[in-house]
C-alpha cells in the first residue's frame, strides 16, 4: 500500500478515535474491539518496507522501541478514560483533560523515535505508525475492558 494511502488511513482512524473519546459513549465489551487493531496490523505488516534493508538491526530495534513504547501508551490512555456506571448498569466511557494529555504525550514520543530513526538514516515507513497504532488502540481496548468488568455495581455501591 501506498504511504499517501497509509498517511490517510492513519488520519481518518486518529480522527475517529479521537472524537469518539471526547464524547460519553455506551462501552459495549461483547463487541469485537481487536478487529480494526487486527486490520491495521495486516495492513502493516504486509509492506515489504516496513524494516529497512539498508539498516536491519537499526529498524529492527526502532520499530520495536516504537511499538513498546506505544503499547504502554495504550496502557495509560485506558486508565485516563473516565468510566461510570449509569443506575440501569450500562457502562459508559468518556476521555478527560488526561486522555488528550496522554495522546499529547504518545504523538511527541513517536515522533522522538521518527526522529531518531531520521538521525540513523533509517527509512521509516508509514506502515510502522499503522503497526503501532493498531498495537494502541488493542491495548487500549483491553486496559478499558479491564476496569469495566471490575467496575462496581451501583447496589454494591456503599451510601
Amino acid at each position: 500500500m501506498s504511504g499517501l494511502v497509509n498517511a490517510l488511513v492513519i488520519l481518518a482512524v486518529i480522527a475517529l478515535v479521537v472524537t469518539r473519546q471526547l464524547r460519553p459513549r455506551k462501552v459495549a465489551t461483547e463487541r469485537r474491539f481487536w478487529l480494526l487493531p487486527a486490520v491495521l496490523a495486516v495492513l502493516a505488516l504486509r509492506d515489504p518496507q516496513l524494516i529497512d534493508p539498508a539498516h536491519r538491526a537499526e529498524a529492527i530495534g526502532l520499530l520495536a522501541a516504537s511499538v513498546l513504547t506505544v503499547l504502554a501508551m495504550g496502557c495509560v490512555w485506558g486508565w485516563t478514560v473516565r468510566l461510570w456506571r449509569s443506575e440501569d448498569g450500562t457502562v459508559w466511557a468518556r476521555g478527560t483533560k488526561a486522555t488528550m494529555a496522554a495522546w499529547v504525550g504518545m504523538m511527541v514520543l513517536r515522533l522522538g523515535w521518527y526522529g531518531l530513526g531520521t538521525a540513523l538514516h533509517v527509512h521509516q515507513s508509514s506502515s510502522a505508525l499503522l503497526l503501532s497504532l493498531g498495537g494502541l488502540l488493542l491495548v487500549r481496548s483491553l486496559v478499558v475492558n479491564w476496569r469495566t468488568q471490575h467496575l462496581e455495581h451501583p447496589q454494591h455501591v456503599a451510601a
